[in-house]
């Protein structure tokens, strides 16, 4: 279990046995009975999510699940590796391809005499009862199953529906032959698609049985399949890694198994074969494929120093790299658990299905009985009351409700994952529907984030070597991409001195002391706030670099101003298309960045951002929280889109948080979303795919709804065939995960 701040303990379980949304909805209402509990069970991924105290005894959850009719494991014991997820899913589908083949050949025989008058020779019924046993008995041996485990447990869930429906039908036609008028030899009747009026004990019904039978096999074989496939794109994340790992050991390459790599073991990476971990190529130069973890088709060049990322596929030299993260800490691993978490979590929308599903059996069970009583009261025959009830039984069957939310987020989830769009969990999509406005970090967002020095303006009678030195040791203190690109400049002259009593205010720039004096490096204001003098004189020139939409930096040592370093950061190339697909969503897009105007104004204008209210400069890290809570004062609904550490606390103030993968671990953190690249596109493709599958959520429930709610009338009202509404139940779920399915051809804009 995983603890968390709030003294609670999170668990995931593999349930076993549910074969329908009643099944989920049981489970979750006995575990959370339990003290302290909350859980949530998702039908599609058969698994649950439990939140219990601290140091809750894993058994209890387990023997909970166990007496309501169902096994349960932690996921973290048994998780199988892909392979045998796939040949556990295949057993599953095989078992059913198996028992609908059967109900098929022995059924249609059964059907088509039943239907067909001219065909019905001499004692047909006998030998239509004679194959409907094996086909109510074997074929549909998993509902009878399933239903008796229920009744065992004081339950009533689908199963229970389908089993009475077949059952009643058999029963009913198998006393119609032994003590009714069906059993002689010239019997004769013909299939409507309406219930048949006549002398109950004069017909039988051994085709409802086995249509019912072969057509909920056939929903459930392809249901299985479908489900599958809804998975496989979460199956193909896990099993994108390595398996085994070349590891460099006293010079001498150990091939081991990838579980047996080290933080800091060296491994050697061959043209062709897959980066085993996150690490850092200390050696070699090559081409990385990332299209499988990042969606990246452009192939990136790597040498010593390179950051490589586990799963990505070398393509030309060999590398040896240097292992920085392995297992559960790798970027493969994160991105995975973040897909796992989305997928088995519900969305808001999910809600009023489930609390519609947890009391749909019992309505149904008492809709059938009212039925059969109506039509009885009514001076109706025993066979058309019969009927009736059959087809309530069958029509009812809330499959398609439970398929509805969780196989659409399994495809669309699976989907942003291929595309490197990480979604954490369902209660994101609801917040893209109301977003109006998207606030942008400049710095690594918009812009590339790598700065570079273009040029360094001395203050009169100052020797720009010596600007460059003593500004260049005190920024090599920082980590900002300013502080960066100039202490990296510098050091191309020479080793830069070392710099004592280092001091950084933070928005502001640096301070320390360097070969004996005080270094002053940043803002204006910060060489203001020292009382540093002669920074006037440089007004112009620093006004002429920023109009050209450089950052500029001041520098200072003992009271006296240096002179200036002006760095410029690149615009990203799809930052302009970004921010057309934004609005073409209906979404505003707004910059915000800590550079002065001028500059932020030049990035902007490059990008096409151009109403005055849409560009906010100046703003120190501690005011990008505020900056995003006035928007939402003055009515916005507001996504945060950023990378760097001090975006966090604004992604987490938004509504929405998407988060640069390519950034800081924190600010990945504090994000709904997480974009595995830097292309700014995939915040626009992110809200896209979010919408479209919250769309198709919505979709489904509403066909899974209005089906149940216009069958169950028609059934009741004698107006529907059992057979008939078999087949239209079979398929309401079909349709559900077909349309669910179609989320896979969702296209990306960013390339």
């Amino acid at each position: 279990m995983t603890t968390t701040e709030h003294a609670t303990d999170t668990v995931e379980l593999d349930i076993g046995g549910m074969t329908c949304a009643s099944c989920a909805n049981r489970v979750e209402r006995k575990l959370n009975k339990l003290d302290g509990v909350r859980a949530s069970v998702n039908f599609a991924t058969e698994r649950a999510t439990v939140t219990a105290p601290a140091g809750f005894a894993l058994d209890r959850l387990v023997g909970t699940v166990e007496a309501a009719g169902y096994t349960a494991a932690p996921v973290a014991e048994q998780r199988p590796d892909p392979a045998e997820a796939d040949s556990a899913h295949d057993g599953e589908a095989g078992e059913l391809r198996k028992r609908f083949l059967v109900a098929a050949v022995l059924g249609v025989p059964v059907v088509l005499v039943s239907m067909v008058p001219a065909w019905q020779f001499p004692t047909w019924q006998w030998a239509a009862l004679a194959l409907s046993t094996v086909v109510v008995v074997f074929c549909a041996w998993p509902f009878h199953r399933a239903a008796a485990v229920n009744l065992r447990h004081g339950a009533a869930t689908m199963d229970t529906l389908v089993s009475m429906g077949i059952a009643v039908a058999f029963l009913w036609s198998v006393y119609a032959l032994l003590f009714g008028g069906a059993g002689t030899p010239d019997l004769r009747h013909e299939f409507s698609l309406l219930p048949r009026g006549d002398d109950g004990t004069a017909d039988v019904y051994f085709e409802v049985a086995v249509g019912v039978t072969a057509f909920l096999l056939l929903g459930r074989w392809l249901e299985a399949r479908s489900k599958r496939r809804a998975g496989a794109a979460l199956r193909a994340l896990l099993a994108m890694g390595a398996k085994d790992v070349a590891v460099l050991r006293d010079g001498v390459e150990t091939r081991v198994p990838v579980t047996r790599l080290r933080v800091d073991d060296l491994f050697v990476v061959r043209p062709g074969e897959k980066v085993a971990t996150d690490g850092e190529v200390v050696e070699g130069t090559s081409a990385l494929d990332r299209s499988l973890v990042t969606g990246e088709s452009v192939p990136e060049e790597v040498g010593p120093g390179s950051a490589v990322v586990g799963g990505t596929l070398n393509t030309s030299g060999r590398l040896v790299v240097r292992a920085a993260r392995v297992g559960a800490d790798t970027q493969l691993a994160q991105m995975a658990r973040l897909v796992e978490q989305a997928q088995t979590g519900k969305a808001q929308v999910q809600r009023l299905a489930d609390r519609v599903s947890s009391v749909f059996v019992p309505v149904v069970l008492g809709i059938a009985l009212l039925t059969l009583l109506g039509w009885l009261l009514t001076g109706a025959e025993a066979d058309a009351a019969v009927t009736a009830a059959v087809a309530v039984l069958v029509i009812a069957c809330p499959c398609a409700l439970g398929l509805a939310t969780p196989t659409a987020l399994l495809v669309g989830t699976g989907r942003g994952a291929q595309l490197g769009i990480l979604v954490k969990g369902p209660e994101v999509l609801e917040s893209t529907r109301r977003v109006t406005t998207v606030v942008l970090d400049k710095t690594g967002t918009v812009t590339t984030g790598r700065m570079s020095v273009v040029e360094v303006v001395a203050a009169h009678g100052v020797d720009p070597a010596r600007l460059l030195r003593l500004a260049g040791a005190v920024e090599s203190g920082s980590e900002h991409p300013i502080a960066r690109a100039v202490a990296a400049h510098a050091a191309e002259a020479g080793p830069l001195p070392p710099v004592e009593g280092f001091r950084n205010t933070e928005g502001l720039g640096v301070t320390g002391l360097v070969d004996g004096e005080d270094v002053v490096v940043g803002r204006p204001r910060l060489l203001a706030e020292h009382g540093v003098a002669g920074i006037e004189a440089l007004a112009d020139a620093k006004a002429a670099a920023e109009e050209r939409g450089h950052t500029v930096v001041a520098a200072a040592a003992g009271g006296r101003v240096l002179g200036l370093i002006a760095v410029a950061d690149t615009v990203k190339e799809s930052s302009a298309d970004a921010i057309r697909a934004l609005r073409a969503l209906g979404l505003r897009p707004v910059l915000l960045t800590g550079d002065n105007e001028r500059v932020a104004w030049a990035v902007a204008a490059r990008v096409g951002i151009t109403a005055e209210a849409d560009v906010i400069a100046e703003v120190l890290p501690a005011e990008k929280v505020a900056a995003v809570r006035g928007l939402q004062e003055a009515g916005e609904v507001v996504a945060m889109v950023g990378d760097g550490v001090n975006d966090a606390p604004a992604l987490a103030a938004a509504d929405l948080g998407l988060s640069m993968g390519t950034g800081a671990d924190v600010a990945i953190e504090a994000g709904d979303l997480t974009l595995v690249r830097g292309d700014l596109r995939l915040a626009a493709d992110a809200i896209r795919l979010s919408r479209r599958t919250l769309r198709t959520i919505r979709g489904n429930l509403f066909w899974a709804f209005a089906y149940n709610v216009a069958g169950i009338p028609l059934a009741a009202l004698g107006l529907l065939n059992p057979m008939i509404a078999g087949a239209a139940m079979a398929l309401s779920s079909v349709f559900v995960v077909s349309n669910s399915l179609r989320l896979r051809g969702f296209r990306a804009a960013a390339g």
